[in-house]
């Protein structure tokens, strides 16, 4: 991933808030409890039903509901967007899930709530298609504005999943969690964020730095460090294949400039890749002596990990909302390749301006990340933060204050970006869990008198329970 006044930010909150608050309260239902539960969604003012899928024990809806392009001007249009509802009991808890960009439209079950054995709602991050407005005003698209979503969202559902919420997410989902905290805090009942980066000061990623150098094994990193830097000897030969692979299956380079900025963006995540997604068991998969390698091994290699089709322009596309983002708000780190002389890397790790169509204007404001950072620091209340060992994005965390309450961060050993409580030492994982269940007010009473005897509530579910860290580029969360 790649980052006003105090008093003026507030107030810009106050405002927001105050403009949305109208809206949101119309749009909770006045039906019934008897109420057939899709009656019940679909009574809420702005709400449509796109599909409902079967799944044993739920009931699964596809939904869209309308919001405004701007919660401080909700009368100056509106737009779709998409949200599903895995619905289980009112009378359960209910977790409010997003990852950040587009919402999966198959059923599935995040940790948290398998923890509470409660209802899941899950939103798409506006304008990650089709939740995007028409025409799109890329001013609208900020973590106050994704907020103000969540929140609306949460205000009309409120009526009918009464118990008590709380707000969940993965990498960016984990950022989109702890940013609608920071902006509406009375909303949640608690919050877990998985695998968040923390991203303060756009300018000073030395932490990354020193991420790459201790990781895993000197073995492991010589291996990956060699392929990579093998990968840039032999450009000339492998950039060849590279535009054969692109004519092959029509992919353009207009966003990013060039197929050559590309082939050295896709090399240069390659370290970065496989400690995101992979273990210290998969470096066994990496060639051992790079420099004897044919070049069809390293290429395949570094397609593994990385992806030779990402920065093409049918790769990046999809992506603009959160590249957007990393370039206005969010950051993104800059790191350093000291095992690859000068004269093989042309470009460096490329900021995210190149990944976004030059049509869309973008202006970065440094202060925002730094607030979010102060007031968890400062407020954080029921928030639980997850972070693996080995996941590169956990290089910078978010951290907790002497004003922080009820709050935890927790690194999970060994694990990726994958890293969730079930991967928590077990101490650690019993108290994690306890907390949960009693943030979402379904503690046993056994958990209440000895948080170590807590576990999940529901049981696991192949299908419903499926892990999948959404496959994303370094520069993604």
């Amino acid at each position: 991933m790649r980052k006003a006044l105090r008093w003026l930010l507030a107030l810009t909150v106050l405002i927001g808030t105050l403009s949305t608050a109208g809206a949101a309260t119309a749009a909770e239902p006045k039906v019934t409890g008897s109420t057939d539960i899709k009656e019940r969604l679909l009574s809420v003012p702005g709400m449509s039903l796109v599909e409902e899928k079967p799944y044993t024990g739920y009931r699964f809806f596809v939904l869209n509901y309308t919001q405004p392009v701007d919660h401080r001007r909700p009368s100056e249009g509106t737009f779709q967007q998409r949200i599903t509802v895995l619905h289980k009991d009112t009378a359960r808890p209910t977790v409010f899930y997003t990852g950040g960009y587009s919402v999966s439209t198959t059923p599935r079950r995040s940790e948290p709530t398998q923890i509470v054995d409660g209802n899941q709602v899950s939103m798409e991050y506006r304008f990650f298609t089709p939740s995007r407005p028409d025409p799109a005003d890329w001013s609208k698209l900020d973590i106050w504005q994704a907020a103000s979503d969540q929140h609306r969202i949460f205000k009309a559902l409120k009526g009918i999943y009464s118990e008590n919420w709380i707000s969940t997410g993965g990498s960016k989902g984990g950022m989109t969690a702890t940013y609608y905290e920071r902006f509406y805090p009375r909303d949640m009942d608690g919050v877990v964020a998985y695998v968040a980066p923390n991203d303060v000061v756009n300018k000073e990623d030395s932490a990354y730095d020193r991420f790459f150098a201790n990781v895993g094994t000197k073995e492991c990193r010589d291996r990956l460090n060699g392929v990579q830097r093998e990968a840039l000897v032999r450009r000339e030969p492998l950039e060849k294949k590279y535009e054969a692979y692109a004519a092959e299956n029509g992919y353009t380079f207009d966003t990013i400039g060039s197929l050559d900025r590309a082939y050295e963006a896709v090399v240069l995540d390659y370290v970065w890749g496989f400690w995101q997604y992979s273990t210290p068991a998969d470096c066994e998969q990496i060639p051992a002596d790079a420099k004897n390698a044919t070049d069809d091994e390293i290429w395949t290699s570094v397609d593994t990990v990385s992806g030779f089709s990402f920065y093409t322009d049918q790769g990046l596309s999809p992506y603009t909302p959160y590249y957007y983002q990393a370039g206005t708000q969010l950051g993104a780190p800059t790191i350093h390749f000291p095992h690859i002389e000068k004269q093989y890397v042309r470009y460096g790790y490329q900021p995210p301006r190149h990944f976004v169509p030059r049509s869309i204007d973008m202006k970065f404001e440094p202060r925002v990340m730094r607030d979010v950072d102060s007031w968890v620091r400062d407020n954080a209340h029921q928030m639980l933060f997850v972070y693996g060992e080995n996941d590169p994005w956990g290089a910078e965390p978010f951290r907790l204050g002497r004003g922080a309450r009820d709050a935890y961060v927790f690194t999970a050993p060994g694990m990726n970006h994958g890293a969730n409580v079930a991967g928590l030492v077990a101490e650690e994982k019993a108290f994690a869990t306890a907390r949960i269940l009693d943030w979402a007010d379904v503690a046993p009473s056994a958990v209440q008198e000895n948080p170590a005897a807590a576990k999940p509530l529901a049981k696991y579910d192949a299908k419903l329970d499926q892990r999948d860290v959404e496959r994303q580029r370094t520069l993604r969360p």
